[in-house]
């Protein structure tokens, strides 16, 4: 049987979540979330999570599956979603993945490089030497071997850099050298009708940005950390799920490294930030980018859609 899925890729606070929730009134489908902190159970408001009434009524997926202490790497995601994409249409159901996690999509549609597991104590050797030495000698270690990811990961990023020490100490080759051999598709089977949403109006998505932040500060996400910190007392600010933006600056607040005031434009300016790097993202990917209106209106563009999705003859 052939296994085909929707992808509907955009930026943060375009709405995608509020259009796949109208595609599902008109379509049999069940919603894939492309998302790495959907993902996390507990964080809801600064993940703008479905709320229950629309996780109850749309089939979702991916989402609520992992404690904040965990982490969630890009093969996972694949192995998940081609799982999810074969069971679904083995229902006689739409796949639609949706989120904001293009990297998520880019390995979907384009593969990902092989690279070896994680090691406990290749980890705790590193975590010894950034003890003893500092992040920063250790950044300029994989600058050294590896010009080009130590350009591209900064000092402070300590998952990355430790992961990209990690690789090169167990296979001797770096991360670079790795990403650039044979990829792994475990994909390619998949038809996907690749749909985006790209802005134009750069200046309507700040506001909307700006708004939904504002509005996640004043719905609790404040308390929302706190009670994270009460029921996990392990979690730190180096968690990949703190890291995330939103969660990340309500933590420095709580640590009192910044206002209030400071905590609410600095998660703007990150929100826009993160903007602005899905869209080159998606503009570098061969994708359809759905017409749409300076306002981000959906109506017109759900006609359109539906209309799109019939023709494509995938489903």
């Amino acid at each position: 049987m052939q296994q085909n899925a929707i992808l509907l890729m955009g930026p943060t606070a375009t709405g995608k979540t509020d259009l796949a929730l109208k595609l599902a009134n008109k379509y049999p489908i069940e919603i894939i979330s492309v998302d790495s902190v959907l993902i996390y159970r507990e964080m809801n408001i600064g993940s703008a999570k479905p709320n229950k009434e629309q996780l109850k009524r749309v089939p979702h997926h991916l989402i609520d599956t992992l404690s904040p202490l965990e982490t969630y790497s890009v093969a996972e995601f694949i192995d998940d979603a081609v799982k999810l994409i074969t069971d679904i249409n083995n229902r006689g159901k739409i796949p639609l993945l949706v989120g904001g996690t293009i990297m998520y999509y880019n390995a979907l549609l384009n593969g990902i490089s092989e690279l070896p597991p994680a090691d406990p104590e290749v980890r705790e050797y590193i975590e010894i030497e950034a003890a003893e030495f500092g992040w920063q000698a250790l950044h300029a270690k994989l600058s050294e071997v590896d010009p080009r990811s130590g350009a591209k990961i900064k000092p402070a990023d300590k998952q990355r850099l430790s992961r990209a020490l990690e690789v090169y100490y167990l296979t001797g080759k770096t991360i670079t050298e790795l990403q650039q051999l044979s990829k792994i598709h475990r994909a390619k089977d998949i038809i996907f009708l690749p749909l985006a949403i790209i802005p134009e109006e750069r200046h309507i998505l700040h506001e909307r940005i700006s708004t939904r932040f504002k509005d996640m500060l004043n719905n609790g996400l404040i308390k929302e950390v706190e009670d994270l910190r009460k029921l996990y007392p392990e979690l730190t600010s180096d968690h990949t799920s703190m890291r995330s933006v939103g969660y990340y600056q309500v933590w420095q607040y709580l640590d009192k490294h910044i206002t209030l005031d400071e905590l609410c434009e600095q998660g703007i300016i990150a929100t826009r930030q993160l903007a602005k790097r899905q869209i080159t993202w998606l503009r570098s990917m061969d994708v359809i980018n759905l017409d749409i209106d300076a306002n981000l209106n959906f109506e017109k563009l759900l006609v359109n859609l539906r209309d799109m999705v019939q023709s494509s003859g995938l489903f």
